[in-house]
């Protein structure tokens, strides 16, 4: 049963609505601890001095920001203090704009909004927002920190989003490579083959189609080690050869989709056999 990580109000005019946040998302992951492969004990990592290799023990340990190479401004926790923004324990709504118009890249975590005490302002909410085909945009402080956020309908009930800063985005100008795009030319039978591409690999996302497969396989590698079976790890997946031919690689993909759609169907929906880790 997952739990609340932040609880306070949703406010827009004078109306307040008590919420309760929890994570949208479990990401899952392998994680592996460094041994020490003699006595199969855990390495620890120490503090230690760039410049002596020495210990340093924490009430020596400050907190200093690099303005140019080796050259930092200490900043002590007490200076930090005042500029901490305050938790207010309000999500404050400023605005309500077309989902269309924010560029996913803004995107960061995803958080379930629950209504906590009285869930009537809630659902009045949830109902008004997707009538209006609108989601809002506001602002809340969580863990010292604050925080933009979209809040979004979905069947009910509001998700939010937090977003990352305007500054915080990196410029599609400041990629050299790209600059080479505005002298590449293609034809109009590029363009056509390379529609029929894709309209033949067209079909609805569904979510539960796409799996890690690697988490997948080193967990059932970890399992049957565990188990005592003998494991030969599979060859190494040769790379795919180059094309230089844009049509004839266009053309050969586009057959080869419309066939495995031929043959298999609903290959894609069938589940595989997950095994969870411990």
């Amino acid at each position: 049963m997952p739990r609340p990580i932040w609880s306070g109000t949703i406010s827009f005019g004078l109306v307040a609505i008590p919420i309760k946040l929890y994570n949208g998302v479990s990401k899952k992951s392998v994680s592996f601890n460094q041994l020490d492969d003699r006595s199969m004990s855990r390495i620890k990592l120490k503090k230690v001095s760039t410049d002596t290799g020495d210990d340093v023990p924490d009430e020596h340990i400050v907190k200093g920001y690099e303005i140019t190479k080796g050259r930092y401004v200490v900043v002590d926790p007490d200076e930090l203090e005042p500029l901490i923004p305050s938790a207010t324990k309000s999500i404050d709504l400023e605005e309500f704009v077309d989902l269309s118009e924010i560029d996913p890249i803004y995107f960061d975590a995803q958080y379930i909004v629950a209504p906590d005490k009285t869930p009537k302002p809630y659902a009045l909410l949830a109902r008004a927002m997707e009538q209006a085909g609108k989601v809002a945009i506001g602002r809340f402080v969580m863990r010292n920190k604050q925080y933009v956020a979209v809040l979004r309908p979905v069947d009910g009930t509001l998700m939010m989003s937090t977003m990352v800063y305007a500054d915080e985005i990196v410029s599609t100008k400041d990629v050299e490579e790209l600059d080479a795009l505005a002298d590449v030319e293609v034809t109009d039978k590029e363009v056509l083959m390379a529609e029929a591409l894709v309209e033949s690999l067209s079909a609805a996302f569904e979510p539960n189609k796409y799996r890690d497969d690697y988490r997948e396989q080193v967990l059932d590698l970890i399992e049957r080690k565990a188990a005592g079976e003998q494991f030969e790890a599979p060859a190494a997946m040769a790379a795919a050869p180059q094309v230089i031919d844009l049509m004839a690689a266009l053309e050969a993909s586009v057959k080869a989709a419309k066939a495995a759609r031929t043959r298999h169907p609903a290959e894609s929906a069938k589940p595989k056999r997950v095994r969870k880790s411990a």
